[in-house]
């Protein structure tokens, strides 16, 4: 059966806490019988703070492999305390060296930068070459570090899952094997170290870092480390079994009780690989893992399966997010103190957990949840007093969209109530979706009402439930095979690669219309596929599926299919190379209109808080003084044009930024709030829109929307092989390229470049989309996927600035990554070119101005 949203289902309805206070004290509550057997309550008590929120689970470990990939737009508004890179000049990856990252993850306000030493070596396990070769290697990369003025920012990891690697016998039953193994774990853990703080002496030192919590480990270690002066700064282990969702928290208290008997002081902890493969990329799996590290202060980097250079399957290009990086979105939006959040079933694995924080200064309150499917009730009790007696309450979702399917949350509901005299008031969300997470936003409400909303109708359908002609059902990701690769009802359908290879979902819609088909799927297949797509039978239509990084890394093609209301087949029948099938949904079509609150952006400064009227979305209006910044960020579909209403009121000039340059000026209002209409070029993914007022004067933002269809319209388009080529660069076929060739073997060469003539009907700020390709590999002596990304130096009009292309996983499978350009008016000369090694293809580029 298809999993079904309809709007009047997904919808929070509230209640004053008159119910819930009768629940609690057990007087009959009128509650209808199917609901009250099945609906969880999830317990949120604003009154009982735990802490400032500490971000502490945002942390990546080769998360970033180069500076730009992945793009600013997605690692700045993650405010990430951590990340977790290898040794400078390290062999045991092509990328994510500490030193080359650090540029671009200061750029974007990063923290610390821990640096796994040992990934100096080339192998997995590790080579081991005697203490002698690596305290060599040690020596130079700590003085590599400690010429620099940033030294401090950098946490040392001498030994990384020793228990694994060079002293496996720490896992021996046999106490006699243990002990000597700990024996020589203790004698090199204190020559490395010592080596480490004779070169920095301040030096912070992580460890022991273990494969997994092993309380004989830390309960001889610790004490001993304390006796010979070596005890880490950071505490260190990994949580990578299917279990640690029901289990780290005794893990951690048994690590305190080591603590509190050795007489140490508190140390940091740092979960610095973390996460299932089958968790990573679904947001309601992940927010399990962020809630219990977040609840217990302690950092936390996803581990590293795959890929670097996507934030650990989570960011599906350069600049385009999915699913779960909008759920760390979200995370690092909480601000203030965290709140008791007391989940239905706390430390156990697929239940509803989350995360509650309250912004008194604010005025806000966000909850996070996810992790379980059908009806939850978000309990909330003390709602402060000067939040007033009527809330307004917004629930988004976010969706599984693959690892690399785009993503962007959806409105499930705003809504008005009044809190009961007791402070309470009750969430109610249905038909939930277990690989989904969801944020409910609370603050007081202000004269008028929010724009009701709800998410259209929509439905899933399995693959594994259609008919299936010359296919094969495989079980994927799932509690009992957790490194699986995430699939939605843990199954999908491959070797669809015979002639009469085809998949036939029966659907059932509520209404005639327009409905977007969304496949997810995966192709390994060496370049771009098809399939033929047929409803009833009918007119035959081409999908083409992107390559992906295997067979199961899911991602998405969507394509507009008219039905009237009833039954239909859809039927994907093969065409050219293969593709494993997942699920398709379903979603009634509607003309977009998303709506970004102020008060919801990533705020700086000092700026106050306005809910004298709710607004469009209910989440009142914030009020910017000079030096204070809102940076919101605005997800695109697809590159091109769109109509950008910023409403506001100004008593001076205030300014709105994208790609660094000036979008528009927002000028005084000299009264109420004012719809400034714009005409913006948004890039596929999220963009940054920063607002500010640089003079005197006050600017009050409620928000900004974006309506209507994408347009290309006043962008142009460039062919490579009609450009200028110079050196080694040359013009070669390929069917998926555009005009069906492109330009390859740029670079490697001083001379060897390729030159644009581009005309610009006015000087300004333009957005240049260079079409690519790029699938250099390196050899691995891991089990990840070290794809490589290939940099370009990009000239414009002899200023040059260098732009790294991540791997698209086909050299026919071409990605856009947009560069921002400043043109001159009349014809601008735009080269590309790499003095050291190649460039990636180039298919064309598409210059447009900033502002339509």
């Amino acid at each position: 059966m298809p999993r079904t949203e309809y709007s009047s289902r997904t919808t929070a309805r509230l209640m004053g806490a008159v119910a819930f206070t009768a629940a609690l004290i057990g007087t009959a509550v009128t509650v209808p019988p199917a609901r009250a057997a099945t609906t969880q309550v999830v317990t949120v008590d604003l009154g009982r703070t735990t802490g400032a929120v500490m971000h502490g689970a945002n942390g990546t470990l080769y998360g970033l492999s180069d500076d730009g990939v992945p793009g600013d737009e997605l690692v700045a508004p993650l405010h990430m305390t951590t990340v977790v890179q290898k040794a400078p000049d390290g062999a045991q990856h092509p990328n994510g060296d500490a030193l080359e990252i650090k540029k671009g993850y200061d750029r974007n306000g990063g923290g610390e930068v821990h640096i796994y030493m040992q990934d100096i070596y080339a192998q997995w396990p590790y080579e081991n070459r005697g203490l002698s070769d690596y305290l060599a290697k040690v020596d130079t990369m700590v003085r590599k570090v400690a010429a620099r003025a940033d030294r401090d920012d950098f946490v040392w990891v001498p030994f990384n899952e020793p228990n694994g690697n060079w002293y496996p016998d720490l896992g021996s039953s046999d106490s006699a094997t243990y002990a000597s193994a700990l024996g020589r774990f203790q004698s090199d853990w204190t020559t490395v170290y010592e080596k480490i703080r004779s070169i920095i002496p301040d030096a912070r030192i992580a460890g022991p870092n273990e494969t997994h919590y092993d309380g004989r480990l830390m309960g001889d270690f610790y004490p001993w480390a304390k006796a010979h002066d070596v005890l880490p700064d950071i505490t260190t282990w990994h949580e990578l079994g299917p279990d640690s969702l029901k289990d780290f928290e005794s893990h951690l208290a048994h690590y305190r009780a080591v603590e509190r008997k050795a007489g140490i002081s508190e140390r940091p902890v740092g979960i610095n690989e973390y996460g299932n493969r089958r968790d990573q990329s679904v947001p309601g799996q992940m927010v399990q893992w962020m809630s219990m590290f977040e609840r217990n202060k302690v950092y936390a980097d996803q581990a590293y399966w795959n890929i670097a250079g996507n934030l650990n399957d989570n960011a599906a290009r350069t600049n385009i997010p999915n699913g779960t990086w909008w759920l760390l979105r979200w995370y690092a939006g909480l601000t203030g103190e965290t709140t008791e959040l007391d989940p239905p079933r706390p430390n156990t694995v697929d239940t509803v957990q989350g995360i509650a924080a309250l912004d008194t200064s604010r005025k806000q309150a966000q909850i996070l949840l996810g992790g379980t499917s059908g009806d939850v009730d978000t309990v909330i009790r003390n709602v402060p007093s000067r939040f007033g007696k009527r809330i307004n309450v917004t629930v988004e979702r976010i969706g599984w969209s693959g690892y690399e399917g785009a993503a962007a949350p959806s409105v499930v509901s705003r809504t008005t109530a009044t809190v009961a005299k007791n402070g309470s008031v009750t969430v109610p969300t249905t038909n939930l979706d277990a690989m989904s997470a969801y944020r409910v936003t609370v603050n007081p409400a202000g004269s008028g009402s929010p724009t009701a909303e709800s998410l259209p109708w929509s439905a899933s359908y399995e693959a594994e439930n259609a008919a299936i002609t010359s296919g094969t059902v495989y079980s994927q990701g799932s509690l009992t095979n957790p490194y699986g690769f995430a699939t939605s009802g843990t199954k999908d359908v491959g070797s669809l690669n015979r002639s009469d290879s085809k998949v036939a979902f029966t659907v059932d819609v509520p209404k005639t219309g327009t409905y977007d088909l969304d496949v997810f799927y995966g192709n390994q297949s060496g370049g771009p596929a098809t399939h033929t797509l047929t409803v009833d039978g009918g007119s035959p239509r081409t999908l083409t599926y992107g390559s992906t990084l295997n067979w199961t890394y899911r991602a998405t093609a969507s394509t507009p299919v008219s039905l009237t209301a009833g039954t239909h087949t859809l039927t994907l029948s093969k065409g050219t190379n293969e593709v494993t099938l997942d699920k398709i949904d379903l979603t009634a079509s509607r003309t977009p209109d998303s709506v970004y609150p102020a008060t919801y952006a990533d705020i700086s400064g000092s700026p106050t808080f306005d809910y004298t009227a709710s607004g469009t979305a209910g989440a009142g209006a914030l009020v910017l003084n000079r030096r204070d910044k809102a940076a919101f960020d605005v997800y695109a579909p697809a590159d091109g044009y769109y109509t950008v209403h910023a409403d506001y009121a100004s008593t001076g000039d205030g300014v709105l930024s994208l790609d660094g340059a000036t979008a528009a000026t927002l000028a005084p209002t000299g009264g109420g709030i004012t719809d400034k209409t714009l005409r913006l070029y948004l890039s596929a993914g999220n963009n940054r829109i920063t607002a500010t007022i640089p003079g005197k004067g006050k600017l009050t933002l409620r928000d900004l929307r974006v309506t209507g269809e994408v347009s290309t319209s006043g962008a142009t388009a460039y062919e490579a092989e009609d450009a200028l080529r110079d050196g080694t660069a040359s013009v070669s076929g390929n069917s998926w390229a555009s005009g069906g060739k492109f330009v390859g073997h740029i670079g490697l060469g001083a001379a060897n470049t390729l030159t644009f003539k581009v005309n610009a009907p006015s000087a300004g700020r333009y957005v240049m989309n260079v079409r690519y390709a790029n699938n250099e590999v390196a050899g691995s002596g891991n089990y990840n996927t070290n794809v490589i990304s290939r940099a370009a130096d990009i000239s414009v009009n002899g200023s040059a600035q260098r732009s790294m292309f991540r791997n698209s996983y086909s050299w026919s499978n071409f990605w856009d990554l947009p560069v921002p350009v400043d043109l001159k008016a009349g014809v601008n000369t735009v080269s590309f070119a790499n003095p050291s090694a190649y460039a990636p293809d180039i298919d064309k580029i598409t210059v447009a101005p900033l502002k339509g």
